[in-house]
Order: structure tokens, then sequence, then C-alpha cells
């Protein structure tokens, strides 16, 4: 009797074990499959997002089916729908650049991308063809030199854009930009975008003016405030141009020009550790629902509040603070509440508002192109499925911790002058 109760109970003890095993596997079968479900939704809501645009630019029927919409406080209807052709253009390429730049994938992501890859090349040379029915012209207005810059910020992320084209779609591409050179922008974040425009040219070895970069990177030194970020212009605004515009594009520049004059080697090191620290400041801004502050101007652009820690991600540029399990995990929670609303959509393209269709929070400046630099935030589609960011278990972002009463770190300021 002692021996059978012995056995039963060296049966017993490897039937818990096993069992104990078993639900961990599970467990982790369960995060993996999170994890990929995570990508997923992330490449569907891409999809369905940019599908109407680049389809129809690739059918040459995108003035014929894009709706005409602008802000009800527009400040002149007739000039915002001619611009809102090229920008919608530049916002759309610019998010998704990396990942028509990326290889792999399983079957279905790589005969999306390969989809999307004739659309976008063949809707660029129909904006390019001064006979088609969606040719888009670069000199029509001073927002041009905005929505430029986004087109180019497209190549810059995307060499494998330039290096399809061919060479008479490229000198006409190269026109288009310098074309915007006639434009003066404005005293604010638009001198990174003469500075962008010129950075392209200099990437992909043409003649480029250093002058426009350097005043740009000058100035913007002299509008930097402290903790990681800028004023955009002579005054300080709470609201997300240091995402929108100022950190991306100021990284995206300092990497190109250093690679080409070591003038600016302190400033580059100074705009990385501010980029880090902007992104811990961002992370925390994003609420443990998804939500986060609805302040400033261009609220509109949705996800592109984010624009930065986006591209921190992307580039695996991210400070030490962060894993990008929950930067991932944090940016899944604002593509969710951001396109939650019914009526975020309208006959398949984006509505101006932040949470759905919210027509008073538009500005003078918006048109129906305006609200897809949203597509800023699946920049981290442009990593491979296997790269932490999307192979590491979820986690919990700041908020979430904070908020459920973990202990967590204090913030202090850093003085990164």
């Amino acid at each position: 009797m002692r021996n059978l109760m012995k056995v039963l109970t060296q049966a017993l003890l490897v039937l818990m074990l096993f069992s104990a095993f078993a639900f961990g596997q599970k467990k982790k079968a369960t995060k993996k499959a999170q994890v990929l479900n995570d990508r997923a939704f992330w490449l569907q809501q891409m999809d369905k997002m940019v599908r109407p645009v680049l389809y129809n630019l690739a059918k040459d029927s995108l003035r014929i089916n894009m709706p005409q919409i602008t802000s009800i406080h527009v400040d002149s209807k007739e000039q915002r729908i001619k611009v809102q052709y090229v920008e919608v253009l530049g916002r759309v390429l610019s998010g998704i650049a990396p990942w028509l730049q990326l290889e792999g994938g399983n079957a279905a992501e790589v005969a999306l991308r390969r989809q999307y890859r004739e659309w976008v090349i063949q809707g660029l040379k129909n904006s390019l063809d001064s006979n088609a029915k969606d040719f888009m012209k670069y000199d029509i207005g001073s927002q041009q030199l905005v929505d430029a810059s986004f087109v180019a910020f497209a190549f810059v992320r995307a060499p494998w854009l330039w290096e399809n084209l061919d060479k008479k779609n490229q000198d006409l591409m190269l026109k288009s930009i310098v074309t915007t050179r006639r434009f003066r922008p404005a005293f604010s974040n638009w001198l990174l975008f003469s500075a962008m425009n010129e950075a392209f040219l200099a990437k992909f070895d043409q003649t480029w003016d250093p002058m426009r970069v350097d005043y740009a990177l000058q100035q913007m030194e002299q509008w930097y405030v402290g903790d990681g970020m800028y004023k955009d212009g002579s005054t300080y605004a709470f609201d997300y141009y240091n995402s929108y515009v100022i950190h991306p594009y100021l990284a995206a520049i300092s990497n190109i020009i250093g690679g080409k004059v070591k003038n600016y080697n302190n400033m580059f090191e100074k705009i990385k550790k501010r980029n880090e620290r902007y992104a811990i400041i961002q992370e925390r801004l994003i609420n443990s629902d998804g939500t986060f502050p609805a302040t400033g101007r261009s609220i509109i652009y949705r996800g592109a509040a984010f624009h930065h820690l986006a591209d921190m991600a992307f580039r695996k540029a991210l400070p030490r603070q962060l894993g990008p399990e929950q930067v991932r995990c944090a940016l899944t929670a604002v593509i969710k509440k951001t396109l939650e609303s019914p009526t975020t959509y309208k006959n398949g393209w984006l509505t101006i508002g932040l949470y759905g269709s919210q027509a008073d929070i538009g500005d003078s400046y918006n048109n129906q192109g305006s609200p897809y630099l949203c597509t800023s935030i699946f920049l981290p589609l442009g990593l491979p499925s296997t790269d932490p960011f999307w192979s590491n278990p979820a986690a919990k972002w700041s908020a979430q911790k904070i908020w459920s009463g973990e202990d967590f770190a204090n913030d202090h300021s850093v003085d990164l002058r």
C-alpha cells in the first residue's frame, strides 16, 4: 500500500508539472498570437486608410474620386482644393515608405506590399505626367513647399521608390521638388520643409543648397527651449508640432547631412539626445486607454501626434527607458482609439476630426488631404515581424503602470542645451 501511495503521489506530481508546463506553453502561444495580431491589425488599418488614395492615383482617377472637402474655417477654399492632391500624396507616401522599403514577411503581407509598390510607382508616374488627369503641379502655392517635402521624405525613407522610378520620371520629380524653392518658407517649422527638400537632393547625389539647410538648423537651435522641446517660431505653443514635423525632420536631415559634412557634429549629437528625451515625454502622454491631450492646432492629424515616437521606434533609436514592446502597445492603443469612431471615414475617405468627424476642430488650412498625415504612426511597419518591436510579448506602457498602482520611476527634465 505504501508503494502504491508513493507511485500515485509521484504520478500526481508529474501530472501537475505537465499541466503547469502546458499552461505556460499555452500562455506563451497566446502572447505570440497577440503580437502577430498587432501587426496584422496595423496592416489592416493602414490598408483601409491609404487604399482609396493609391488605388485611384494608380488608375489616374484620384481627382475624379477624391472628395473636395475643406475645413469649415477654410481661408481660401479654391486654393486649398488645388493643393490637396500633392498634399495627400506626400503624407501617405512618407508614412508607408518604410513598409514599402521592407522585404519579406508572410505571404499575405508580401502580396499586399507587391500590390502597393505597383500602385505607388504607377501613381507617381501619373502625378508627373502632364497629360494625365492626376498630373500634379508643384508651383501653385506656398503650401506646396510643405507638401513637396513630405514627398521628398518618402524617398528618403524608401530609396526603393527612387531606384524603381525610370530616369525620365526621376528628372521630373527632381524638377518638381526644386520648383518649390521659389516659395519663401514661413518663419516657423516651415524652414525644415526647405531643408528636407535639400537633404533629399543631397541623399541622391544631386546639387543641393547648403544655405537652406544651415539656416533651418541654426534657427531651430535658437528656438530650442529645453527638456527636448522647440518653439515653432518666435513663440512657444503647447501643440504637437515637435512631433508632427520638428523632431522627425531634424533626425532625418541630421542623418543625411551628417554623412556629407562634419560641420554640425556637436549640434547633431544634441539633436539625438533631444530626440530621446522627447520620445520619453511622448510615451507618457499616451493615456491608459490610448487617448491623449487634445491640445493645439492641427489635432485632426490624429495619430501623427506620435509621429516622433513612431519614427524613433522605426529607426531603433528609442532611449533605454522605453522598451520597443511597450511603445508598440501604446501606439496600438492610439491607433484603435483615433480610428474606432464610426464617423472616422465617409465613403472610405478620412474625415476632418480627431475622434470621428468633428468639423469645428479643423483649421483654416485643412483640406481632404490634410488628415492623412496620420499614416506616420505606421512607420514601425518598416521593421520586420521578427524585430523585438513586434516579436516581444505585450507590455504595459507608462500610463498603464502608473494608473494601475504599480511603483514607477519618477521623471525629471533634462538640460540638453
